[in-house]
């Protein structure tokens, strides 16, 4: 089974997912530039303040590359877009949890603190709903693209039309 023949390709809330991986993007390449010009050392595991959070050479180098990925899943679009979103922001709560229990021990290679877990777990959550936005729920609504796309035979009318303050009609 192949993604691309599963998902709809043509649909407005791939604004949504570009959006969100720009903006996510710019900023973590912002953080990333900052640390490099401050010539930070690489491996450092108690790391120096970048924006109020610490971090060291492979910190930025990393923040950079991640940053360049956002983009590029921005500039591609719609579900590509939409998946890298996914993707990058469980891979960021996923290292919020293992910086977390790495915290003030010599594997703490990015020099991570309590600032930057918390930021990893909020720009995680933050880049992953960008990603699942109109894409992931139980009540999708009708006219949505991937609603059509799982359920190709329903005709739009197979739920009772809303009325005017959200009831259904009788």
């Amino acid at each position: 089974m192949d993604l691309r023949d599963e998902l709809p390709v043509d649909h407005r809330l791939a604004r949504v997912y570009r959006i969100g991986a720009g903006l996510c993007g710019a900023a973590l390449l912002v953080f990333g530039c900052l640390g490099l010009a401050d010539g930070l050392d690489f491996f450092s595991t108690h790391g120096e303040q970048v924006a109020g959070l610490s971090s060291n050479g492979l910190l930025s180098l990393v923040s950079i590359v991640v940053a360049l990925v956002l983009i590029a899943g921005a500039a591609i679009g719609g579900n590509t877009a939409s998946t890298v979103n996914i993707v990058v922001g469980a891979l960021f709560v996923l290292s919020g949890f293992v910086n977390l229990a790495l915290l003030d021990s010599g594997a703490n290679l990015l020099a991570f603190r309590i600032p930057n877990v918390v930021f990893s777990f909020v720009m995680g959550f933050v880049i992953a709903t960008f990603g699942m936005y109109g894409r992931v729920s139980g009540k999708l609504p009708l006219d949505n693209p991937y609603w059509r796309s799982r359920h190709p035979d329903a005709a739009p009318a197979a739920r009772p039309p809303r009325t005017a303050i959200g009831g259904r009609a009788s």
